[in-house]
């Protein structure tokens, strides 16, 4: 694909320099369960309470945490189907690349947009509450979207996340 058809994003983090043992294993406990309590994060990790939230706070300042979410049950709101959605760009215009990517994260029931490499530019993960849902939500937003040269849905009917990096 030619170099302008792509918008190149913010660019890579490096990796944080200094990240010891104890921040390791405090990234890891936080992966599993992002509401543990700072003193029990402080008792699995051996280090006194102060020292654990000032050790989280550094790893969140520093970038390494960048949030905490909740992990919802999409069934449970509404939202019982799931889709990855394949999408090519067709258009070469940065502008409309770029339209596109700050577009599609807004619109209704997208979980994540994920920019790749291979034949396909980005892999859009939905939900959606019926498969008419779906099909309207590909139809109004992605085919009939200009820089969208093909979109191919996969259901998903099982998604489980990882507890552990």
């Amino acid at each position: 694909m030619p170099k302008d058809r792509r918008s190149p994003g913010p660019a890579p983090r490096p990796v944080p320099e200094g990240l010891d043992e104890v921040d390791r294993k405090l990234v890891r406990l936080l992966t599993a369960d992002g509401r543990m309590a700072n003193n029990a994060l402080a008792e699995a990790t051996g280090i006194a309470p102060s020292t654990c939230l000032t050790r989280v706070r550094s790893l969140r300042e520093r970038g390494v945490i960048r949030g905490f979410h909740a992990d919802v049950d999409l069934a449970a709101v509404g939202q019982p189907l799931q889709a990855l959605i394949a999408i090519r760009i067709g258009a070469h215009s940065r502008d409309e690349i770029d339209r596109f990517r700050t577009k599609v994260p807004t619109l209704p029931g997208v979980l994540s947009l994920f920019h790749v490499s291979g034949a396909n530019d980005y892999l859009l993960h939905v939900s959606a509450a019926t498969p008419d849902a779906l099909r309207e939500f590909v139809l109004d937003h992605l085919t009939a979207d200009p820089a969208v040269s093909h979109a191919e849905t996969s259901l998903i009917f099982e998604h489980v996340r990882a507890t552990h990096l």
